[in-house]
């Protein structure tokens, strides 16, 4: 059995996105975005359901052009979408997709 504690996990930047994948397997991956103040993660259209949980900090969340703000312990999960995120004061999540479920764009889950 595996536990991970999402506020312990070394995470690195938007830049250096990839290594903060803490687990992957067939069907989803799930990483620890980290972002520091003015951060951002531009655009992405997404082909699967995606889900992203606030640990630290707050996230302004756009899904096709809409826009909401995501605080600590809050969750959004969504259909396929187009994507972003960006933080004015910093922030931690975790996020999960499915693999190979983007087309373009920040998010980068493809394997």
């Amino acid at each position: 059995m595996e536990i991970f504690d999402l506020m312990r996990l070394e995470a690195e930047g938007y830049e250096n996105r990839n290594v903060n994948v803490f687990y992957k397997n067939d069907l989803f991956k799930t990483r620890v975005i980290v972002l520091e103040a003015g951060g951002k993660i531009p655009e992405c259209q997404m082909e699967s359901y995606v889900m992203f949980y606030v640990v630290k900090g707050e996230v302004l969340l756009k899904k096709n052009g809409e826009s909401s703000i995501l605080k600590e312990n809050q969750v959004f999960i969504t259909e396929p979408a187009l994507l972003s995120m960006e933080t004015t004061s910093g922030a931690r999540a975790y996020g999960r997709s499915d693999q190979g479920s983007e087309i373009g764009g920040g998010f980068e889950w493809q394997p």
